[in-house]
């Protein structure tokens, strides 16, 4: 007797499951954070976070905030140093400024090289 569905086509179709779950955590986190805000968070890191790692966020005060230095650091570690800052250094706590989801779309921004004003 032959099986209804054969093992590749089970893989198969893990597989399309799989990658439609993972599209869709992805565009929810994009989601999170509507585009007023965006816009917001986007002036916030050049402007504010711009004071300390430079005006166009190669480094300064602070190191560099460019794609190719935040593809060498765990995103948990940035979105922490975001929300509670980097004790005994000029690094602040952004917590009451921004939220969880918010650090979190900041740093995939940074990752993906954060986007002009």
């Amino acid at each position: 007797m032959k099986p209804a569905i054969s093992f590749p086509r089970i893989c198969l179709s893990g597989l399309g499951l799989a990658a439609a779950l993972l599209s869709l955590a992805a565009s929810a986190t994009e989601a999170a954070v509507p585009a007023p805000r965006a816009k917001e968070l986007v002036h916030l890191v050049r402007q504010d976070c711009g004071s300390c790692h430079g005006l166009t966020l190669k480094g300064g005060l602070g190191p560099a905030l460019t794609a190719e230095t935040f593809h060498q650091r765990p995103a948990e570690s940035m979105v922490a140093t975001i929300l509670h800052g980097r004790p005994g250094t000029p690094m602040p706590p952004f917590k009451g400024i921004v939220s969880e989801a918010e650090a979190q779309w900041i740093v995939q921004q940074l990752q993906a090289g954060f986007p002009n004003e």
